[in-house]
């Protein structure tokens, strides 16, 4: 069926999004009331509430306006964001103590903050395993010819560099590679840098500086994204799936999740560093537009994107920025150090810092967002 593109993104973005909200503060709730820690509020969105109910424990479910995330507010929060209310906390009574989250004890709090990211965690290891189990894993069908050069694009740093063809690839900045998609991974981050790329050739290994070219990739939706090449093609590229047992599956998700947090670390630090543009950030409308993409795409892409997206909640929301899950673990982990809670108010005014950072850092990949969209766009 061909609907229109702009269907697929009202869609897909609600599709993705509030799923992913709600199990992180399921997260955070189930852990909470584990703990007899009381939930006062449990809201998919922000702002105004559009419908909601109170069940017999007190706890307000409610659907909120603004469908950009959601929260848990426990007994002794003072907002949504957890900030702790300094005043209540210290005149708070045996009654009013009973059930608030700020008298649980520090090990209590902890996990009932990382529960969030935790369950997009496992939301993201889930859908890997899945498709490992029931699909196998690539494995290159001839390594062999997959690592061995067998031509070089018209304009080739491999070949300036001193490759040949039949030359046989071993590793690239150390690291082994089995198959022409790891020689892709290890190159396609890096525009701009210069790798020693290790060859076979004559029985020997040669090690070559390679200055990886960059280049500007536009996809069929019109996305362009920088990234690295050699100017090198292999002799094969097909790949084979071998089954894989549940155990095995799972292993082979929790290292596919690990590379994909190492590639986006690795992306983070070259736009601090001004290797790339800042315009690669993506915020709230870039999220829509891709989720809407993928879900045109088909089931299999949309929730392979699903499982990016959660992985991506759960690294955001394990910085260590007051008011993120991650600055409330910093706060405990310095508890923890001390052996006594930072001061109130102390902690006060750093969630309220970082309630404005993350509204400032929201608002800034909001506008790059839409200005990247092709009716803003140049």
């Amino acid at each position: 069926m061909n609907l229109p593109l702009w269907l697929y993104y009202v869609v897909g973005f609600p599709l993705l999004l509030g799923p992913l909200v709600t199990v992180h503060e399921l997260g955070h709730y189930l852990v909470g009331r584990w703990f007899g820690v009381h939930a006062e509020a449990f809201s998919v969105g922000f702002g105004k509430e559009i419908w909601g109910f109170t069940d017999r424990r007190g706890t307000r479910w409610k659907l909120s306006a603004l469908p950009l995330g959601g929260y848990v507010q426990f007994k002794g929060d003072m907002n949504p964001a957890s900030i702790p209310d300094a005043d209540a906390i210290e005149r708070a009574s045996a009654d009013e103590r009973e059930g608030s989250f700020h008298h649980a004890s520090l090990g209590r709090r902890a996990l009932i903050v990382f529960a969030g990211p935790a369950t997009n965690i496992l939301v993201t290891l889930a859908i890997f395993a899945s498709f490992f189990a029931f699909y196998g894993k690539p494995v290159p069908a001839d390594a062999e010819s997959q690592l061995t050069i067998a031509e070089f694009a018209q304009q080739s740093p491999a070949r300036d560099a001193g490759l040949l063809v039949g030359d046989r690839i071993v590793s690239i900045a150390g690291e082994t590679v089995a198959g022409f998609r790891d020689v892709q991974d290890a190159i396609m981050m890096y525009p701009g840098r210069t790798l020693d790329i290790t060859v076979a050739r004559e029985g020997a290994q040669r090690t070559f500086a390679v200055p990886v070219g960059s280049h500007e990739f536009t996809d069929n939706f019109g996305n362009v994204s920088k990234i690295g090449l050699v100017g090198i093609q292999a002799a094969g590229a097909d790949y084979e799936y071998e089954p894989q047992g549940i155990v095995a599956s799972v292993g082979l998700a929790v290292d596919h999740s690990i590379g994909i947090v190492d590639m986006m670390l690795t992306g983070i630090g070259q736009i601090f560093t001004g290797e790339r543009s800042v315009k690669e950030l993506g915020g709230p409308v870039k999220i829509a537009k891709f989720s809407g993409e993928q879900l045109s795409m088909g089931a299999l892409s949309f929730i392979n994107f699903v499982a990016l997206i959660s992985l991506n909640l759960a690294f955001i929301n394990l910085l260590p920025i007051p008011a993120l899950d991650g600055g409330h673990l910093a706060f405990y982990a310095a508890e923890a150090v001390r052996r006594k809670p930072v001061g109130l108010r102390g902690q006060e005014v750093a969630y309220r810092a970082g309630v404005a950072l993350v509204l400032m850092l929201m608002i800034f990949v909001t506008v790059n967002d839409l200005a990247g969209l092709p009716i803003f766009g140049n």
